[in-house]
Parts: structure tokens; sequence; C-alpha cells
């Protein structure tokens, strides 16, 4: 996805909020917003919003006396849908097509997002996921591709999951786990980020929510709010490009790969109206977006 001339004030508004978060004075806020002022008019808006993201919170990490501002917002996410799961499981025990209830909670963690709702009520949100998680069966779009999703379940060996937000992570145990239960035999490889970046999850987040148990923990090696993969390791794209499958969770991940040059399955809510701008997306939806090859080879490394 491209960057749009919206997209600005908002690299803005993420900077300065960073910026407050990692404890840095009114003066160190100001020449940071000064020295993104300068790298603005460099940034090709053929970039992608993620790679400008790094730059965003790079300047942050610099001037600010924190290196993970959003630590205790991501300990607090950790937390808060740990205390749910038990309620997660048994929704989807109880649905009649349990492995696609676990794709619609999967998705609806993806509202965990302070990128997008800095002043984001973590459990007024979650609360809200298990009260209307029902919503979701009414989105089955071209936007939401369940059946191409299972076929592709069916033949694949080995998948590379995408990872997104801390506490999110919890909803991908979710859909991790039934994906484990109906296709025995899988091999997934659950990739978090190589150092803190926004509330993205590290290492440590995946372990905590269980996931070392389910699947291989990788870092992309990537520093950026998104899988921008000329910012990703040498080990990480071998793996990227050899999986039989791409789960991509966020719009994050969807913004840096939605160009890409393989197939993927994006999961993640709609929550940007410039996102929405490039499809005929709405906000809120439920998306879950099954990306052929493009032949378009920015990506390539």
């Amino acid at each position: 996805m491209k960057t749009y001339l919206e997209c600005i004030p908002c690299f803005f508004k993420q900077a300065l909020h960073a910026a407050k978060l990692a404890g840095s004075s009114p003066k160190t806020q100001k020449e940071i917003l000064m020295r993104l002022s300068k790298e603005i008019p460099k940034f090709s808006l053929n970039c992608s919003p993620p790679e400008m993201g790094r730059t965003i919170y790079s300047l942050v990490n610099k001037y600010s006396p924190k290196k993970d501002p959003y630590a205790a917002e991501k300990k607090k996410s950790n937390e808060l849908s740990l205390a749910i799961y038990p309620k997660l499981k048994k929704l989807v025990k109880s649905s009649e097509k349990p492995l696609l209830k676990a794709v619609e909670l999967a998705i609806a963690g993806n509202i965990i997002d302070f990128g997008v709702k800095a002043n984001l009520n973590i459990k007024r949100e979650l609360l809200s996921i298990i009260k209307k998680h029902e919503a979701a069966d009414k989105q089955q779009n071209k936007f939401f591709q369940f059946k191409a999703f299972e076929k592709k379940l069916k033949k694949c060996k080995d998948i590379l999951y995408l990872g997104d937000n801390a506490g999110e992570t919890v909803f991908d145990r979710i859909l991790i786990e039934e994906i484990l239960a109906k296709h025995k035999g899988k091999k997934i490889i659950y990739a978090v980020k190589d150092k803190p970046v926004l509330n993205d999850a590290l290492f440590e987040d995946a372990e905590e929510s269980g996931l070392c148990d389910l699947a291989e923990i990788v870092s992309s090696g990537s520093d950026a709010p998104g899988t921008v993969l000329k910012f990703c390791s040498k080990e990480f794209m071998k793996i990227y490009r050899s999986a039989d499958m791409v789960i991509s969770k966020g719009q994050g991940n969807y913004e840096a790969l939605s160009n890409a040059n393989r197939e993927i399955f994006f999961l993640f809510i709609a929550k940007c109206p410039v996102v929405c701008k490039g499809e005929t997306f709405s906000l809120k939806d439920m998306i879950l977006k099954y990306h052929r090859r493009n032949d378009d080879t920015q990506y390539k490394r």
C-alpha cells in the first residue's frame, strides 16, 4: 500500500504520542517533531506507511529515555487477553464451525492497536468483542474469504503466521490451537518483531501468551510497525519465501505487504479511513482477504 497525504498528519500525531509515553520533556518532544518534519520531504509516497513508522519510532528511541514506550500497555494487553482466554475457548468449542469462529475471534483481537487508537480502553474493547462476536457471521463478503482460507489449510504443510500486537497474540493462540486440532501435523512458525516498536509483539509477548508450546517463534528482523520485507533478516526471508501458507495479522502488515509477490491471507480490522480508501472496506469491517501473487517485485530480496 502506498502512503497518502492524509497519512502525514497521522505520522506527527503518532510521534508526539510515543514521545510523551517515552517520558520525553516538552523540549525533546518538539525536537523529535522538528526532526520528523525534515524526514517527511525525503519520504516517497510510493512507500508504505510502516516504512515511515520505522523512522518515527527510531527518532523516539534515539531522543527519549524509555526505549519501549508501550511496555506497560503491552503487559496490560497480555494480562487482560489471558484473563478472557477461557471465554474465548468456550466460544470456539460451542460453535457449529469452530475454525470459522477462531478466525473471527483472531480478527476481532486486532482491535488492540495503539497506533490507530492511542486512548484505547483495552478492557472495554475486549468485552465488546465477546458480546459482538456473532456480528462477524454476517460479513461473509468478498473481503471475508474463509472458504479459500480453509482450502489452503488442508493443502499446506507449514504456515508462517505474522504476528501483530501484544495481547492480540492470545487471540492468535486460539486460532493456532484450532488449526492444529483440525489439521494434525502442521508446522507453524510465528513471527514477532526484533525490537520494540509501537505495541507490536516481541518474543516475550508470544511466550507469555502460550504460543511457544504451539509454534516456533522467530524474529522477522524488522523494527518497522509492519513486515516491511526489505528490513527483514535473511533468515526470515528464507522462511517467508518457502512457507506453504502465510497468515498475516494486522493492518500494519497489510499496509506493508498488500503488493507482495506471493499468496497471503490478511486478517485484520479496517481501522483507518485511508486504508479503506484504497479498497472498498468500511471502517470496522472484519477482513479475511486472500491476496494472490502480485508480479510487482519491489519486495524481492
